[in-house]
């Protein structure tokens, strides 16, 4: 009886095995490249693909920007009742048209209040003191110096009080503002 050993049939396999993966290999590489070509598929995507995914990313982007500038606006709520803190939230009542803000605190350089009038409205903002400017920024610069702004767009308008005072700003600066929006 002949017994064979297992270290007998290594060497053989040891030269088979890798020839016949790798004549395996190139079989399937070029069968799988004749189906592709045999299909008509491309190796570019579709134009309606690349302007989807441009309209999804779009959207996407939105949409964040939108979830950030609800994050703010919901900073400057909470913010529009202390008087040191800023931006601010103002917010008019339905039958007032004059907000009145009185012993407000500017900590930094400049203090941003935050409005959504209609259009057609106008904005006068008046402060107590010569020593801060008052500028709308945002959805166009205007100088409230000018006299009143008049509202084109229903947009977020952003009212910036900036220190323009000779001497070094004090730590805490206050000030009363008044703000008339007339329809």
């Amino acid at each position: 009886m002949t017994v064979i050993t297992l270290k007998k049939l290594m060497p053989a396999r040891r030269y088979l095995f890798p020839l016949s993966c790798r004549i395996s290999t190139l079989s399937i590489a070029t069968v799988s490249l004749l189906v592709l070509s045999a299909c008509g598929h491309d190796a570019h995507p579709n134009e309606a693909q690349d302007s989807a995914t441009t309209t999804e990313q779009s959207v996407a982007e939105q949409n964040i920007k939108e979830i950030e500038e609800n994050i703010r606006n919901s900073y400057a709520r909470l913010a529009a009742k202390h008087s040191d803190i800023c931006p601010k939230l103002l917010q008019k009542n339905v039958d007032d048209e004059t907000i009145v803000r009185t012993a407000e605190i500017m900590v930094y350089d400049y203090c941003e209040y935050y409005l959504y009038p209609d259009v057609g409205q106008s904005i006068d903002v008046d402060i107590n003191t010569d020593k801060i400017e008052t500028m709308l920024v945002v959805p166009s610069v205007y100088n409230f110096a000018n006299g009143p702004y008049e509202v084109t767009s229903y947009d977020k308008h952003i009212i910036r009080l900036n220190y323009i005072g000779v001497k070094y700003k004090p730590k805490r600066l206050e000030y009363d503002l008044t703000m008339v929006i007339k329809d």
